[in-house]
């Protein structure tokens, strides 16, 4: 028998080691205070109550900040003054069973909720931060001059630049939430994380009694235009876009996908809800190469535009599968709860084509009215390819909008008063 099952022997033989913490988590409770702290520091003690550790990837950056003598192991961040610029909830979906369950939705109000045990020294961090600042694109610049948009001074200044709130959420899963939102058993989820980041996170098995994992992931990034207070306001139309990560085309630009211009064209459509008195939204989620990673996206280029008769739509997932063992690994069954923390039950215009993005915020409780498409001359002649084949593979409807008849119907009013 091989070491690595000999160790999974021993960790897995001696379930519901460890002392209980003092700080119990009650995940859908109504306030912060009774469903207590997230605690996952690495010098928190007995009062650890979760897996992982606190800035999730992250965390090995950190440690080695320590190993080099940096950075002190038992240093605590000083939380004066770093509380969020616009109070963002609570909201009624924080405590909805099920709603929320990859992201801790108090986890921008730790140094308020939890002063007092900040104050007696445990070591509880936040897991959300807003701000704000202004962004600043060339295809905005390029919506000016074309006259597609228009300098408020408020929303979109004279320089082009476009005011926005931020928020920087790191991943924080209730592992029964989760499986549940997969339809998996919770134990079958915890071994196959055990295992498949290598035994990591040994407490996966060995401490059924946690039920809150930091994962070693990227996050997400919020940009909101306009009052970020009226997010979940009905009466407020709300333009959105979840977006993820393509860093060749969304910073570099890169012209094989249509990532940068469609992320794009939802800042420009954001940001025109906005000057109109409604709001904005574009979530971003660190989902480099569909979940699988920079390398595996590269590699598979590589194999695309090598293949006999170069790249083409018709073998274009099956390369990825070939490479990666799956096609897509960004399983957008997560991305309601983001969508739920700000208190939105209706996206009133969805920038995206996607069906699995949108069959997973309709499945997660959120209503939807148009589904707004990328504009033909936004598409790169280079990524004419990826659009043909995710069309043939249903991944989204290329016809965009659904009839009027059917947005009163999906939306509940007339999308005129708009």
């Amino acid at each position: 028998m091989s070491g690595n099952r000999t160790s999974h022997i021993r960790l897995t033989s001696h379930p519901g080691a460890g002392a209980a913490s003092r700080f119990p988590i009650h995940w859908d409770a109504a306030t912060a205070r009774e469903r207590g702290p997230v605690v996952a520091t690495a010098n928190a003690g007995s009062d650890r109550n979760a897996i992982g550790a606190h800035g999730g990837a992250y965390s090995v950056y950190r440690a080695l900040a320590v190993a080099s003598g940096a950075m002190d192991p038992m240093v605590r961040p000083e939380l004066v003054n770093t509380h969020p610029v616009v109070a963002l909830g609570p909201h009624p979906q924080w405590s909805e069973p099920g709603r929320i369950v990859s992201i801790d939705p108090w986890g921008a109000r730790i140094a308020e909720d939890f002063a007092p045990e900040i104050a007696e020294g445990v070591d509880i961090r936040p897991t959300i931060a807003v701000t704000k600042a202004r962004i600043d694109l060339p295809e905005i610049h390029d919506a000016i001059r074309k006259g597609r948009l228009k300098p408020d001074g408020k929303v979109l200044h004279d320089n082009g630049d476009v005011a926005v709130t931020k928020a920087a959420i790191d991943p924080v899963w209730h592992l029964p939430g989760v499986a549940q939102r997969f339809g998996v058993d919770e134990q079958t989820l915890r071994r196959t994380l055990f295992e498949q980041t290598g035994g990591m996170y040994p407490e996966l098995v060995t401490r059924p009694d946690m039920q809150v994992f930091l994962p070693p992931i990227g996050g997400i990034t919020l940009y909101i235009f306009g009052d970020a207070t009226k997010l979940g306001d009905t009466r407020v139309p709300l333009t959105c876009r979840v977006h993820d990560e393509c860093n060749g085309s969304d910073v570099f630009g890169s012209d094989i996908c249509t990532c940068r211009p469609y992320l794009t064209h939802g800042i420009e459509e954001a940001t025109r809800s906005a000057q109109a008195g409604g709001t904005g939204l574009i979530a971003y989620n660190r989902k480099e190469g569909r979940a699988l990673g920079e390398v595996t996206k590269f590699l598979v280029y590589n194999a695309r535009k090598r293949q006999p008769g170069g790249d083409q739509a018709a073998t274009y997932f099956e390369r990825t599968e070939c490479v990666a063992g799956v096609q897509d690994a960004r399983f957008q069954q997560l991305i309601p709860d983001v969508i739920h923390w700000l208190g939105i039950r209706r996206i009133d215009r969805f920038v995206s084509m996607s069906n699995m993005k949108y069959d997973a915020l309709v499945n997660g409780g959120v209503e939807i009215g148009e589904r707004v498409p990328i504009p033909d001359e936004l598409v790169p002649p280079d990524a004419s390819v990826e659009m043909e084949a995710k069309k043939a593979a249903g991944y989204f409807t290329p016809e965009g909008a659904p009839s009027e008849e059917d947005l009163k119907k999906t939306v509940g009013r007339d999308l005129k008063e708009f």
